[in-house]
């Protein structure tokens, strides 16, 4: 028995009847042989750390933009956290640690530059060139699938696929999903709760450290609820999904909990995403991606993609999708200012 099937027999005996075993598999796109060492998600979570895509992570923007402290989150130590909360929540329940982290680490590949603000821009694009529209969850499907590997893509799990899909919610209702009620696994559904539990308490973080509302601004009921720390909020949710869900068959978060987070949420809307300060950057993305799109579908041979995607609409929104922020500014300096004119 090599090492991959004694994990295999492991799993058996220790998952929760409701978790999805890798042996529960419904496969690949393209079938490969099995690694002797490593279960088929084990083999996802690598396969998505060593992207290229995983990497932009790093320095694509979470709230702030272009924050210039080290201490603020980025896409990837958003995703990290994510990772790290979904692990803790699975391995409580019994539920598949592998498959929580792969889903977990693939969950914003297809995130835009420039953060939220930078996907309802492109969605914008989209929809002007009568396209579906565009969002992060259904680009990230895109780059595992089609964009990853000069278009070869990862040929991930199906379970994989639909966690990353099936990630996205409406806010901080865990009722609510991209196009689906509920999701197809347990472990996609812990990594959607995971992802608000996240999101919202680092957000807060980094809102203080930015002096976009100070301490005494946190809704009393977060605080009473959830804790005066920020180690303290993260800790009371995961404990409250944990007891709440165990046994029952779902991911739930108790209405004291989630009354708590609402709070959250909507102090965060208020005082730091629909800010004047930080709406008042919108327009200028706009510009910059705006006429990088319409430079892009002039050059196309810049994309890298045409052998990848025919349609330039697509095309030229899976390259702009696909950029960092550092990159996309350095490449509106190169297409849209003046050369100066080289001394003789």
């Amino acid at each position: 028995m090599d090492g991959r099937e004694r994990w295999e027999s492991l799993e058996r005996s220790i998952l929760a009847p409701e978790a999805c075993a890798s042996l529960d598999t419904r496969g690949r796109q393209h079938e490969e042989p099995p690694c002797p060492l490593r279960t088929c998600f084990q083999i996802d979570r690598d396969r998505i750390v060593h992207s290229k895509a995983f990497r932009r992570l790093k320095h694509k923007t979470q709230v702030l933009l272009l924050p210039e402290g080290d201490h603020y989150r980025t896409r990837l130590t958003h995703t990290l956290e994510v990772a790290q909360i979904a692990r803790t929540v699975s391995r409580c329940l019994r539920l598949n640690e592998d498959l929580t982290e792969a889903i977990a680490l693939g969950h914003d590949l297809g995130h835009t530059p420039f953060g939220h603000m930078g996907e309802r821009i492109l969605d914008r694009i989209a929809r002007s060139h009568a396209r579906e529209g565009f969002h992060h969850a259904s680009q990230s499907l895109r780059v595992v699938e089609r964009l990853e590997k000069d278009g070869k893509g990862l040929n991930l799990t199906y379970e994989v696929r639909m966690g990353i899909l099936q990630h996205s919610k409406g806010q901080v209702d865990v009722r609510r999903s991209f196009g689906m009620d509920r999701p197809s696994t347990m472990e996609a559904w812990v990594v959607r709760i995971s992802d608000s539990i996240a999101y919202l308490n680092h957000d807060l973080d980094d809102a203080l450290r930015a002096g976009f509302l100070s301490p005494s601004e946190i809704p009393p009921v977060v605080l009473k609820r959830l804790g005066v720390t920020h180690g303290d909020r993260i800790g009371s949710l995961v404990e409250d999904v944990v007891e709440k869900s165990l046994g029952t068959g779902a991911i739930a978060m108790g209405e004291s909990a989630m009354e708590a987070v609402e709070a959250l949420r909507e102090t965060l809307y208020r005082k730091v995403y629909a800010s004047e300060r930080v709406l008042a950057e919108e327009p200028k993305v706009e510009h910059v991606l705006k006429t990088l799109y319409d430079a892009m579908v002039a050059m196309p041979e810049r994309t890298g993609l045409e052998k990848v995607e025919p349609d330039p609409v697509v095309r030229t929104l899976d390259f702009l999708s696909g950029m960092t922020d550092r990159y996309a500014l350095q490449l509106f300096d190169d297409v849209a200012k003046p050369s100066p004119w080289p001394c003789a």
